[in-house]
């Protein structure tokens, strides 16, 4: 499916999603058929979110252009990733940080943690990718202090504990709304320790980011 990706890569950049050379060459060299359930490979290329299972999904390739492109990532950089889904995100951040960065990713579903772990390991992320099976919402201390962190599900508000564990300069990206079914982008840049400037990216769809710090499971429709 070489041919589709390099049409993908195309026209997102001929779209303005993808930017930079290091975010292209990332979404060139993941295939992104190994982190979508096999019923849906015919279709992992169309620039669309598709069904994972439990409710999930796996962002369409422009929001994962949009999130890379906006954390601003450089080689050797620590990330931390919430919701791990089928791993696709989390291997396509590990291409542009390197093998000298590394990417922590957390996933609250024990079905998607395994599935997303033989995925990982199939395509030979496992060397700089660490997943966690818990709480997203209360982040990672063992490998905190991070220079990004991002969300790959809306929550009602910030989680503390993902602020807290941020590095001064560091940016957080996380899509958040009072709403289960629309949020919006938000980039949150951490001036000092209690000091952090917040920017709106635009309304976004995301499923609900279940957590101490976000939304509870009970409140699901």
């Amino acid at each position: 499916m070489l041919n589709e990706r390099r049409e993908m890569v195309k026209k997102l950049s001929e779209n303005g999603y993808i930017k930079t050379e290091k975010v292209r060459g990332a979404m060139s060299t993941v295939a992104r058929e190994e982190f979508v359930p096999f019923e849906q490979k015919l279709l992992a290329y169309r620039d669309s979110p598709l069904p994972l299972k439990e409710g999930q999904t796996i962002s369409a390739p422009h929001m994962v252009a949009m999130i890379c492109e906006e954390l601003e990532l450089e080689e050797g950089m620590k990330v931390l990733e919430i919701g791990t889904g089928f791993g696709y995100n989390a291997a396509v951040i590990s291409e542009i940080i390197s093998k000298k960065g590394q990417v922590y990713s957390i996933e609250r579903l024990k079905s998607l943690f395994k599935i997303a772990t033989e995925n990982i390991k199939k395509t030979g992320y496992e060397e700089n990718i660490e997943l966690i099976l818990g709480d997203g919402t209360l982040g990672y201390e063992n490998g905190a202090p991070y220079d990004r962190i991002y969300g790959t599900a809306g929550s009602p508000f910030i989680p503390k504990p993902l602020k807290n564990q941020l590095k001064i300069g560091g940016k957080l990206l996380i899509p958040v709304g009072d709403s289960l079914k629309f949020q919006n982008l938000l980039s949150i840049e951490k001036k000092s320790k209690n000091e952090f400037k917040q920017s709106s990216l635009g309304g976004v769809i995301f499923v609900p980011m279940i957590g101490k710090y976000a939304w509870d499971e009970r409140q699901l429709p």
